[in-house]
């Protein structure tokens, strides 16, 4: 098994990281070259989406990325991962990914200093997320769409058959479920 995760920017060494601890072969995705390899999952981090999405965009690796997703590759987006995947922004004209049935709001819980943990359910095990200038989901937009936690009544983590996004970042910790759970998708 091995798993792709976009470096364009953002926590990706934290995910790859995450992944060896779980005996997982991953590698870096930087350039259109390096999807050409055979990989069985994508991770997309947590950053700045606006500036991943400009540059999945400018190196070409927007329109095969999307395809290989809308074909049944597992995807895994955090943070601004999940505002790549979602077909909707609240607060913003871009698309970038747009296939997950979700609606989003960027920054929703403020800026940097509106950052917080929290433990919570997800898929109906305790786990702990951390939130940075997080988004949450303001709106399903399908039944295909599995809500897997909620934190103070909003929308954090879901999935959509081979699309899941958290709204947190499980790299940043030490918590391995959610990864874990990620990883099970792929078999």
């Amino acid at each position: 098994m091995k798993i792709g995760v976009l470096a364009l920017q953002g926590a990706f060494l934290e995910h790859r990281k995450m992944l060896k601890k779980l005996g997982i072969d991953s590698f870096e995705i930087r350039q259109n070259r390096d999807i050409l390899c055979d990989f069985d999952g994508l991770i997309l981090p947590g950053g700045e989406s606006s500036v991943m999405g400009k540059l999945l965009n400018e190196l070409g690796l927007m329109q095969i990325l999307k395809q290989k997703i809308a074909d049944g590759m597992p995807v895994f987006g955090t943070c601004a991962g999940m505002i790549l995947l979602a077909k909707e922004i609240d607060n913003d004209r871009a698309r970038h990914l747009a296939l997950m049935d979700i609606q989003v709001k960027r920054n929703a819980y403020g800026r940097q200093l509106g950052s917080f943990d929290a433990k919570e359910k997800f898929a109906d095990k305790m786990v702990d997320m951390r939130f940075i200038r997080a988004p949450y989901v303001s709106k399903i937009l399908s039944n295909e769409v599995e809500i897997l936690s909620v934190v103070d009544e909003k929308i954090v983590a879901v999935r959509q058959k081979n699309m899941l996004a958290t709204a947190f970042h499980p790299e940043l910790l030490d918590d391995l479920q959610i990864h874990r759970y990620f990883v099970k998708m792929l078999k």
